[in-house]
C-alpha cells in the first residue's frame, strides 16, 4: 500500500510482532485529509478528538520543556545503550526519546505505530496534543492515539475498538485521541507496555532533538556511531516559502505543456472512485488526497513522493494568485499538528481542482477553497524524482 519516499527508511524494520508483522517493512508514513475541520476553542477542540476516559486510565507527568524533534533513527533491533548515552551527550544535542518503531497493522492499515512513555514522548508532540493530559492517560491506559486523519478522514471511530498487531495475529486496542505526533512517520502511537504485549521490538528507535545543528550535517557525523544497521532521516524538514513566489519556466525544472495535459487527464479518469485512505491505485479500490497526485503524475512519467507532507516539497511553493494548471494545491487542515501540510489537490484552473476528500466521497472536481490553504507547489520533475528515492 504504501510506497517509499523521502523520509522512508526501507527494509530496516522487519520484526515479528506476535506472529509476523511483514517482510520487506519500512518505517514510517502517515497519510493527508481533506476538508478543513470547523473553527473551535482549543480547549473545546482538544476535547473533541479525545475519547472519554474509562476505567483504565493511568496518571502522567505534567507537560514538560517541549522539543522539537529533527532527526529519526531507526533499527531493526534494540539500539545499544552506549549508542544512545553517546547521543545524549553529543554536541549540540538537546534532547534524546528513546521509543519502539514498527510497521504494524491498525484498523486494517499498515501503519507506522510507536511504543513510548506518555509522559516524557509528550514533550516532543506538536503543541496542542502535548498538552492534553487526557489525551496522554488514555495512551498511558492502554489506548492508541491514531492521527488526525486517519480517524478524520479514514473514518476510524473515536473509542472504537481496533486490531492493532501483525498480518496474522492482531488484538483489540481502543482508539482514545486522535492527535497528529507532527512525525510525518507516524500515524498511531501507544506505550511502551501495550507495545511490548503485542510483541513490537523495544527501543529500537529514537528522536533525537537538535535545534541549532544542522540536521544533514548531525546525521553525517551521527553515521559514524551508529550500528549497521540503523538508519537516520531527517523528521520534516521546513518548507520554503520563497517571498518572490517566482519559479523557473524551462531548462527541464517544470512540466511541459503536454506533461501538464495528461496529468490533468489521468486525474479526470479517477473521477467517481471511491476515497479509500492509503489508496493509490485501483487494487485499493480507491484513492487518498496525495495517492491520487501521485497516479496522476506517474501517468506524465513524474515520480511524486507518497504523501502531502513530502510532495509540498516537490517543487517551488507559490502564492495561491499565481496558480496555474497542473500545480498542486496544499494546505494544513490538521487542528492537532498546526502548519503541517495534511491535505493536497491537483488545480486545473478557473478556481477548480480535482480532489479525493475523505472517507465517504468520491473523487471529484471542487471549487477550490482557501481556508488553510498554504499555496501552489509548481512541480520540479528532477527534484521530485530525487525526494521520491
Amino acid at each position: 500500500m504504501r510506497k517509499p519516499g523521502r523520509r522512508v527508511l526501507p527494509t530496516i524494520i522487519g520484526v515479528t510482532v506476535v506472529t509476523t508483522l511483514a517482510a520487506n517493512v519500512t518505517v514510517l508514513v502517515t497519510r493527508d485529509g481533506g476538508a478543513p475541520p470547523q473553527a473551535r476553542p482549543r480547549s473545546e477542540t482538544r476535547a473533541r478528538f479525545v475519547a472519554a476516559a474509562d476505567a483504565t486510565t493511568a496518571p502522567v507527568a505534567p507537560l514538560g520543556k517541549r522539543l522539537t524533534p529533527h532527526v529519526l533513527v531507526a533499527a531493526p533491533t534494540a539500539l545499544p545503550g552506549t549508542v544512545i548515552d553517546r547521543v545524549r551527550h553529543a554536541k549540540g544535542v538537546r534532547g534524546v526519546e528513546v521509543v519502539d518503531a514498527v510497521q504494524a497493522m491498525v484498523a486494517g492499515k499498515r501503519v507506522g505505530l510507536l511504543g513510548v512513555d506518555p509522559s516524557t514522548f509528550r514533550n516532543y508532540t506538536p503543541k496542542p496534543t502535548a498538552q492534553s493530559d487526557a489525551l496522554w492517560r488514555n495512551v498511558a491506559g492502554g489506548d492508541a492515539a491514531i492521527s488526525f486523519t486517519m480517524g478524520s478522514d479514514g473514518g476510524v471511530k473515536l473509542g472504537s475498538q481496533v486490531p492493532v498487531g501483525g498480518n496474522e495475529r492482531q488484538t483489540q486496542v481502543r482508539v482514545g485521541a486522535y492527535a497528529t505526533m507532527g512525525i510525518g512517520d507516524v500515524d498511531a502511537v501507544i506505550s511502551h507496555s501495550t507495545a511490548q504485549s503485542l510483541g513490537m521490538p523495544v527501543s529500537n528507535a529514537m528522536l533525537i532533538s537538535v535545534p541549532k545543528v544542522k540536521p544533514a550535517a548531525f546525521i553525517k557525523a551521527l553515521k559514524k556511531v551508529l550500528p549497521k544497521q540503523a538508519k537516520a532521516v531527517e523528521v520534516n524538514p521546513e518548507i520554503d516559502y520563497p517571498s518572490a513566489g517566482a519559479a523557473p519556466k524551462s531548462n527541464g525544472q517544470v512540466m511541459s505543456a503536454l506533461q501538464v495535459r495528461t496529468v490533468i487527464k489521468a486525474a479526470y479518469t479517477r473521477l467517481g472512485w471511491p476515497y479509500v485512505w492509503g489508496g493509490e491505485s485501483e487494487a485499493e479500490g480507491g484513492y487518498d488526497c496525495s495517492g491520487l497526485m501521485q497516479y496522476a503524475f506517474a501517468r506524465a512519467g513524474i515520480r511524486l513522493p507518497r504523501v502531502a507532507a513530502d510532495q509540498a516539497r516537490a517543487g517551488w511553493v507559490l502564492p495561491y494568485s499565481k496558480a496555474q494548471p497542473g500545480d498542486m494545491l496544499i494546505w494544513a487542515n490538521d487542528p492537532t499538528a498546526p502548519g503541517y501540510i495534511s491535505h493536497i489537490a491537483l488545480y486545473i484552473g478557473g478556481g477548480k481542482m480535482v480532489a479525493a476528500p475523505h472517507t465517504g466521497t468520491v473523487v471529484q472536481v471542487q471549487n477550490v477553497y482557501t481556508r488553510n490553504l498554504k499555496g501552489v507547489v509548481r512541480v520540479n520533475p528532477q527534484l521530485s524524482g530525487r525526494i521520491s528515492g
